[in-house]
């Protein structure tokens, strides 16, 4: 099988995730770490089979051969590595969200496209085994026409959380909060499930989180562009943390839902996954009686992956194999934009006072 000569930039919580699939991927071979902070990078690149250190994206670029690189930095900055990588002719997956502006997205897809490099976004809630089982379903003509979609989240964050890192928090280090931070696995889904968006109305606050900057809840109405709605109920103000879930309404009555998370959601390098995602909603014709079925399957199946790590790894595999086979990844760059299109205009309807058309 041929490997990819694979790098990570940023040596932080969620890089070690990516270097435990890159280290040990048969379609993988770790060359380089690189980090701002060259102590990290050297200490980062020991623990994981002694690939090459680096405190320059640049100096990486130039002195290796790297042909794929995983972007692990805070999301303010992944526009300039992403850029330079795609100039250095190596194809980029980038860590949720894309960007923290719209900006940013349009110039790493334009340097991706130049560059002729694939572009991917880290989103691996997608392979969930209860979300594919709604993405078939829905495919399958299931439940006729999706017409409503919704995500709810009720989760929790304190103020340890928020001091882990400084960049946590603030408007010019995070972008946004709870909107840019927690929700985009949810946001991707709900427009993957759904199709194109048409018009967004939203509204955030920051409730009781008097120590940051940024919304820590936000709520948004959607439209689609099938003439199906949607909206988002998604918020950091429930201690300990209640749940996440994603459900799709469809023009026969039937309804497919999936409870992504349960509590508050994990946090890399600082807590894991200890619950399955289950589909906690199936009342299709015929199949109602499947939903014990699914739960008993997945609660089977979760006690021998450690889900904080294993659907991380396969969509890494995934894009690896789509450098391999020539395709798009399982999540491309455009489909990242689309997440960063939809908290945008939640801001900016906030802003307004009114609904926001797309594009925008």
């Amino acid at each position: 099988m041929r490997r990819i000569k694979t790098a990570i930039i940023g040596c932080g919580k969620i890089g070690h995730t990516h270097a435990l699939a890159l280290s040990t991927l048969e379609e993988s071979e770790l060359v380089a770490v690189c980090d701002n902070q060259l102590s990290r990078a050297q200490a980062f690149a020991a623990q994981y089979g002694g690939a090459r250190a680096f405190d320059s994206v640049a100096g990486m670029l130039s002195n290796l051969e790297v042909e794929a690189v995983t972007i692990c930095t805070p999301h303010p900055l992944h526009e300039e590595p992403c850029v330079q990588a795609a100039q250095a002719g190596a194809h980029v997956l980038i860590e949720k969200p894309m960007a923290s502006s719209l900006e940013a997205c349009d110039r790493m897809l334009e340097a991706a496209h130049q560059h002729g490099v694939k572009l991917g976004i880290v989103s691996q809630r997608r392979l969930f085994e209860p979300v594919q089982r709604m993405k078939a379903a829905i495919d399958a003509g299931k439940i006729g026409t999706p017409i409503l979609g919704t995500f709810s989240m009720f989760s929790w964050r304190d103020q340890a959380y928020y001091e882990s890192d400084p960049w946590r928090g603030k408007w010019a280090t995070e972008g946004g909060g709870v909107l840019v931070n927690q929700s985009p696995h949810q946001l991707d889904m709900l427009q993957w499930l759904m199709g194109e968006i048409d018009e967004v109305s939203g509204y955030w606050a920051n409730l009781n989180h008097p120590y940051i900057e940024v919304e820590d809840t936000a709520v948004a109405m959607i439209r689609f562009k099938s003439g199906g709605l949607g909206n988002v109920v998604t918020s950091l103000s429930q201690k300990p943390g209640i749940y996440t879930k994603v459900h799709i309404h469809g023009s026969n009555g039937a309804s497919v839902g999936v409870q992504t998370d349960t509590g508050a959601t994990f946090v890399a390098g600082m807590s894991g996954i200890t619950l399955p995602p289950l589909n906690d909603v199936w009342t299709i014709l015929g199949e109602e009686q499947l939903l014990a079925e699914f739960e008993a399957a997945d609660r089977q199946s979760f006690q021998y992956i450690d889900a904080t790590t294993y659907y991380h790894k396969l969509q890494i595999q995934d894009f690896l194999q789509s450098i391999i086979d020539d395709r798009p990844p399982l999540v491309t760059g455009e489909e990242g934009r689309i997440v960063v299109e939809m908290f945008t205009a939640i801001y900016r309807s906030n802003e307004l006072r009114r609904p926001v058309r797309f594009p925008l």
